[in-house]
């Protein structure tokens, strides 16, 4: 598999945190780069991470969160639901994996849970996690 890169939206908040520091500690998953979003809070903030460097947040948007392969959403569920599907919309999106509770029972997304069912994400977009 190529390295790929990576976003986070929501890096500042206790879910992106803890996304952040399995991709640290993970040694399977390939990342050429990784890209922490926020809001204007938290825009411009630095976080240290001891395997990407020091990274500076960046102020969420779509364009943006589109430029990477795969995306995490650390947000709510009303965020996800204004904005996952537009991230990951056309073969030039990204493969988004939310853990909101926005597309748990969604009919064509599937819930996964990476121990138990890996192989149903295979061609979808937009991966819902039980969190």
């Amino acid at each position: 598999m190529a390295p790929l890169n990576v976003g986070i939206v929501g890096a500042t908040g206790a879910v992106g945190k803890e996304i952040i520091g399995c991709l640290e500690k993970c040694c399977s998953f390939p990342i050429d780069s990784l890209r922490l979003f926020g809001s204007k809070r938290s825009a411009g903030r630095k976080i240290d991470t001891s395997k990407f460097g020091n990274i500076t947040i960046e102020l969420f948007s779509e364009d943006s969160a589109r430029e990477c392969d795969v995306v995490f959403l650390a947000v709510d569920g009303d965020f996800s639901r204004a904005h996952a599907e537009n991230i990951c919309k056309g073969d030039d999106g990204a493969i988004v994996i939310d853990n909101s509770s926005a597309f748990r029972y969604k009919e064509g997304i599937p819930l996964v849970v990476p121990e138990i069912n890996t192989e149903t994400t295979k061609g979808k977009k937009l991966i819902a996690n039980p969190n």
